[in-house]
């Protein structure tokens, strides 16, 4: 470690070398380019000096702006932070600058509250609502290209204002022939064709910077980057995910996934029903049209604990803009519409039973089913803030069982203060478990986002949700497993016994939140003094 701080100087100068290589490029390039008419986006070379640069800079002041600085004091973190929020905007403009890939990846990181210091996750949460747009002439382009027709050929109506804009596509409201109300989502034109080099430039710059600091080991990112933008990029695939999911969850009367029209649909573009609703954290939205965001919130957490562990077909951006809330036209019963299918995560089996148990003990607050099911995830000794980053809460809050303590806000502050002085093993342990868990940890942090926004983190009635799926879901891998028909009576009777009991304690909360039920019992109670 001292020689690494030894080093410093060295690195610092030899990266303002690397920068201003990369000045020097873009400068010599723009002459070349500027009388072709080519979008500097468009190029690799443009798009990785711009990559190297911030790189580069936000490198040498982490090496240069703490060197002289004593570890662990107060002006150290204090220093430390301002240096985070700098590099976080700096990370905030080049993917903008760059956009499709790295937005998405920026959203990604955006999302880790839980596991990245607070400067870069609020910093690169503004990504949610600075994706690109296209114009519309390339909006016309791609349909033309795809569907062998013009628009007008297609749509009666079509809004040039996107609905939305994301990393890799933007949506748009139109008409079909027939009078039907469509979304068209239309993919931006150039991100087929930038998303594997600019992967590459990622992996590539990554590998420096964990030269240069070895603690921070995040190549698992660009692994799960690899591995899913293909699929993210293909719209039939979210196509036939949005269908699949449908039909898994059919049993969800308030459940809504657009209907797709396979006619009007490629792997550039995917055309479905259009959704009326309001973001789930619009909680200004669901007051004005009388919706329960205790409701809401509940909902969302049968959806997804049936998704993982009885299903193990996990939807992976629940992020507010995919998930909307409405009153129903016709019922008046409250909806929640499930958006952007592009990203599932499929769990196997072992797995997915791990996962139940461990959930299962954390609950309950049983320290050696914590230990045993996480060491079978792989954490191996970091289980204990395995167990904290999984629940996003703390070691004393995890011993004393997670469904009993409520969420404070100074145990959040705990929490985010320790992601940055556990970076290191943090990362480390991102590196060691399975690939299945990130997208899962992705997803729990999405979720706890919008409970937060809700005021309803760590509700009772979420753990009772959990606790249902997993004892379903553990059940039926038993019944499976057995030919014996008295043995698989016994599961099934040891299960409906356990769902017993927790519907019991479900009405057991009831009654103590309920006015209704606290009039009743104190009535009751004053009934023998009425004579």
């Amino acid at each position: 470690m001292t020689a690494r701080v030894n080093e410093a100087p060295h690195m610092a100068v030899r990266l303002l070398k690397v920068s201003s290589v990369a000045t020097a490029v873009f400068a010599s390039s723009g002459f070349y380019f500027y009388n072709k008419n080519v979008d500097f986006n468009d190029l690799s070379i443009v798009r990785f000096g711009r990559a190297a640069a911030a790189t580069a800079v936000i490198s040498y002041d982490y090496l240069t702006t703490l060197r002289d600085v004593q570890y662990g004091t107060e002006e150290y973190w204090a220093v430390k932070s301002k240096v985070h929020r700098r590099s976080a905007e700096r990370l905030l403009d080049l993917c903008c600058a760059n956009r499709g890939t790295f937005i998405k990846v920026g959203q990604h990181l955006g999302a880790l509250d839980y596991l990245l210091p607070e400067e870069y996750t609020s910093t690169l949460k503004i990504l949610h609502s600075r994706a690109p747009q296209s114009s519309m002439e390339e909006i016309r382009q791609v349909i033309r290209e795809d569907l062998g027709k013009e628009l007008s050929d297609l749509f009666i109506q079509f809004e040039e204002k996107p609905q939305g804009a994301a990393s890799l596509a933007q949506v748009h409201k139109a008409v079909l022939p027939d009078g039907r109300t469509v979304a068209v989502k239309v993919q931006h034109p150039k991100v087929q064709r930038q998303s594997s080099k600019d992967i590459v430039v990622m992996e590539f710059l990554l590998q420096v910077v964990h030269w240069l600091f070895p603690d921070f080991a995040f190549m698992w990112l660009v692994e799960e980057a690899k591995k899913n933008m293909p699929l993210e990029l293909d719209f039939l695939n979210e196509g036939r995910n949005a269908e699949k999911i449908a039909d898994m969850l059919k049993q969800f009367k308030f459940l809504q996934i657009p209907k797709i029209h396979w006619d009007l649909s490629t792997k550039r573009i995917l055309t479905m029903d259009f959704a009326e609703g309001g973001q789930v954290n619009d909680r200004e939205y669901m007051r004005k049209h009388g919706i329960n965001v205790n409701e809401i919130s509940w909902n969302l957490g049968k959806i997804y604990s049936e998704m993982i562990f009885v299903n193990g077909f996990v939807h992976c951006d629940p992020h507010p803009g995919n998930v909307l809330v409405r009153k129903c036209p016709k019922s008046n019963k409250t909806e929640i519409v499930l958006l952007d299918h592009g990203l599932y995560q499929v769990l196997n089996q072992e797995f997915r039973l791990d996962y139940c148990r461990l959930w299962q003990s954390l609950i309950k607050g049983d320290m050696k089913g914590i230990e045993r099911y996480s060491r079978r995830l792989s954490a191996g000794d970091l289980y204990p803030l395995f167990a904290c980053v999984l629940t996003g809460r703390s070691w004393t809050s995890v011993n004393a069982g997670i469904s009993q303590t409520p969420v404070t806000q100074s145990e959040d502050v705990e929490i985010r203060t320790n992601a940055t002085l556990y970076l290191p093993q943090i990362s480390e342990l991102l590196n060691r478990v399975p690939r299945q868990m990130l997208l899962l940890l992705k997803t729990n942090d999405l979720l706890r986002g919008i409970e937060t926004i809700l005021q309803t983190r760590a509700s009772s009635s979420s753990f009772i949700s959990m606790s249902r799926c997993c004892t379903r879901a553990i059940a039926r891998h038993k019944r499976n497993k057995t030919k014996s028909r008295t043995r698989r009576l016994q599961i099934s009777l040891s299960e409906r016994w356990s769902l017993c009991q927790i519907d019991l304690y479900e009405l057991l909360l009831w009654i103590r939140s309920s006015t209704l039920a606290r009039w009743i019992c104190y009535l009751f109670y004053c009934l023998p003094y009425t004579n």
